[in-house]
């Protein structure tokens, strides 16, 4: 269905693109493709069988655009590959593949899409229009296409305004037998069940205001649908049932500029038959700019996490503070450091982060990535289950 879906999506997509090159002769075409060769090591001994160490892996991400009519329409294309040990992280995914038409106050896209709501560093609780691609990356920052259609209307009172129509839902994947960052038992995602008679088909609604007043920077959204997360119910032996429920979620985030301070907040209200709970990120970042004359900026992060679901949230985030620094080198390479740790107040759980890229020549880009799980609690029902998955990722990439 997926495969059919795609495919259709493709040939309207084609039509759109012969229809626009008879209409505009000045059609502008851009493509860039990514090569990456990616290795990640896990130090510390499997937690459970089958899982592996070592996982060399090759991404390939290809990006396309058209555009016509003076830059007012176009057709924009993000495709991803990963060959990986793990069978489950062995994946593809169309990231993005839409129409866009855009006019003085107004801008309708249809396709596949992915969009980013949020303003925290160490947790995105208000971002829920995309599913997350869980295999790719521990942190949740890597989203799934969404097919949508998309309508904005902007003015300069009232801010703007977003509507979404998200006709299908995409369950997330989990890692394999061989793969870490996984529960004892596997999880197939197509054994995942919903709430919705209507599945994976069942139409969904999003809206999102935005606006700023002076040093404010505010959003307000809706989501009413088949949740992102699925909700995990564990039995007396530690079985595992899971399902994605019919969600209300309510979210605002806000950002105060003041000076070099960026004061940050990301709330959430969650609605299921099963569920209900609300969620925050709260915090504030600091920059020391242009250290010595030598371009060095220098970012503190603070913010503080909580989570009404306890050891129950997905995220394991529940009760924390996280604690980091941001480095910016504003060299011609583009240097970059993030550095940090967040600390659970109610247990001695800890997990350390380090991520740092580094562009060599003109295309060419290094990265470093670390995740340390620091004496887990053995009561945090999610994050207990990769108390050994420590890992080094290094990734080099080659663009054309």
């Amino acid at each position: 269905m997926r495969i059919k879906t795609t495919f259709l999506l493709l040939i309207l997509l084609f039509q759109i693109s012969s229809y626009a090159q008879e209409k505009e002769k000045k059609v502008t075409h851009d493509f860039e493709l990514e090569l990456e060769g990616e290795y990640r090591y896990f130090y510390e001994d499997a937690l459970f069988e089958d899982q592996k160490d070592h996982f060399p892996s090759l991404g390939i991400t290809p990006e396309y655009s058209l555009e016509w009519n003076k830059g007012y329409e176009s057709i924009n294309f993000k495709g991803f590959f990963r060959l990986d040990v793990d069978d489950e992280r062995t994946h593809w995914d169309i990231r993005e593949l839409y129409y866009q038409k855009a006019n003085n106050n107004w801008e309708f896209s249809l396709g596949l899409k992915k969009v980013y709501w949020g303003v925290t560093e160490s947790n995105h609780l208000v971002d829920i229009i995309n599913q997350t691609d869980a295999v790719e990356t521990f942190d949740g920052e890597e989203k799934l296409g969404q097919p949508m259609a998309q309508f904005t209307w902007s003015t300069e009172k009232y801010g703007s305004f977003d509507f979404f129509y998200l006709p299908y839902h995409r369950k997330r994947t989990f890692s394999g037998r061989k793969g870490r960052l996984r529960f004892p038992t596997v999880i197939d995602k197509d054994d995942l069940t919903y709430q919705s008679s209507a599945q994976e088909w069942r139409q969904d609604f999003a809206f999102r205001w935005k606006h700023y007043f002076s040093i404010f920077d505010i959003g307000l959204s809706h989501f009413y649908g088949n949740g992102r997360e699925p909700l995990f119910v564990f039995d007396s032996v530690g079985n595992i049932n899971a399902f994605y429920p019919v969600i209300n979620q309510t979210g605002l985030d806000l950002q105060i500029t003041h000076d070099a301070f960026l004061w940050k907040l990301e709330s959430i209200y969650r609605h299921a038959d099963a569920q209900d709970f609300l969620a925050l990120v709260a915090g504030l970042e600091y920059t020391f700019s242009n250290i010595d004359g030598n371009g060095l900026d220098i970012g503190i992060l603070g913010e503080y996490l909580y989570d009404e679901r306890d050891e129950l949230a997905l995220n394991a985030l529940q009760n924390d503070v996280f604690i980091g620094s941001r480095i910016a080198f504003n060299d011609t390479q583009d240097t970059s450091i993030l550095i940090g740790g967040i600390v659970d107040l109610e247990s001695s759980s800890k997990i350390f982060s380090l991520e740092a890229s580094r562009r060599f020549g003109s295309s060419w880009t290094a990265e470093v990535e670390a995740r340390i799980f620091n004496n887990i609690d053995a009561n945090e029902l999610i994050l207990s289950n990769f108390r050994e998955d420590s890992f080094l990722r290094i990734s080099i990439s080659k663009y054309f």
